[in-house]
């Protein structure tokens, strides 16, 4: 991709057989050309099969047949606000984002005349249903959960705050890869700061693909430390519990491909948590988060504490005599 380079002319032929180099079509049997005409035009489409139903595609072309030629328009741009009913529509000149983007489902099209592409967002991806996660299963509560499709996540996220203030940023790693990552905050309330490190980590990042999803860009952001045990990041399946944590102020990365969340900063009292404790009454879910935290730091501390004493009996003071072991006697 980096070095795929150059623009789009006006003639369709040149064009046409650019991309169809590029994505080398007549061996990748999924990559599609169409061609037809528009309004007296020679015109072509390119998409990925898989990506866009046939249904779509033929209530798509069958759109342009009416289309004569005192009706077409001289630019890309008056023909997409005439004749093309889909939300989504951009134009595109340079032909390494074309690439990208027929490569990521968007139906492209091209037109003899006009030295731009119109790229038309009628994909569908193949996904699961947003079932509730089975490893964060709350009594009560909600019971839809992340997919590994970023759009229908950030959807999930945006039908619980309805705020101006909520931002989601879109950017891509990995050379190969070209991973669709999200950066979702509120602008209001985040650490502007930690935002921006956040956002030159990423773009810092260099590697060829992103082959284990969120865990491939936790250990790209932060490198792992032998003196620090504790995770730097919280993940979570559920779209409620990252709109309540993107309140809280804190961000929430979304990863192409994945069905979690990533949420940072964290912290160890983050960790604790539970989904259920923000459904219980403030008491409840506090005495709840306190007990695990008790018993998380008896854990990590009693245990080994007991076995360093019982190593080193002479270590132990009277007062706890009594944990001494004892031999029976025969």
């Amino acid at each position: 991709m980096d070095q795929i380079k150059g623009q789009l002319t006006s003639s369709l032929k040149e064009n046409a057989d650019k991309l169809k180099n590029i994505l080398d079509i007549n061996t990748n049997f999924d990559i599609i050309y169409k061609e037809m005409r528009i309004g007296g035009k020679d015109a072509g489409f390119f998409f990925i099969d898989g990506f866009v139903k046939d249904d779509v595609m033929q209530k798509l072309m069958s759109s342009f047949e009416g289309i004569t030629e005192d009706k077409m328009t001289e630019t890309a741009e008056e023909f997409s606000k005439q004749w093309i009913s889909y939300v989504e529509v951009d134009m595109e000149n340079e032909i390494p984002n074309l690439i990208r983007s027929i490569l990521s489902g968007v139906v492209t099209l091209l037109i003899e005349g006009y030295d731009k592409a119109l790229e038309i967002d009628c994909r569908t991806y193949p996904m699961r249903g947003v079932e509730e996660p089975e490893k964060d299963r709350v009594m009560r509560g909600s019971r839809d959960g992340f997919v590994e499709t970023v759009v229908f996540n950030t959807a999930l996220i945006r039908r619980r705050i309805r705020n101006p203030e909520l931002s989601m940023e879109i950017t891509s790693v990995g050379k190969s890869s070209k991973t669709d990552i999200v950066i979702s905050y509120m602008k209001d309330r985040v650490d502007q700061s930690f935002l921006q490190n956040l956002k030159e980590r990423i773009q810092n990042i260099q590697i060829d693909s992103l082959t284990m999803n969120q865990q491939s860009l936790a250990e790209c952001l932060y490198k792992r430390s032998w003196f620090n045990p504790f995770p730097k990041f919280k993940y979570t399946e559920r779209p409620d519990t990252a709109s309540a944590s993107l309140l809280e102020g804190n961000i929430v990365v979304l990863i192409d491909n994945s069905p979690s969340a990533m949420i940072l900063p964290t912290s160890v009292f983050d960790i604790i948590e539970e989904a259920d404790d923000y459904y219980f009454p403030p008491i409840t879910g506090t005495y709840l988060r306190f007990s695990r935290f008790l018993i998380t730091f008896l854990t990590l501390i009693l245990t080994p504490t007991w076995l360093l004493l019982m190593k080193n009996p002479q270590w132990i003071p009277q007062w706890l005599d009594f944990i001494k072991p004892v031999e029976e006697k025969r």
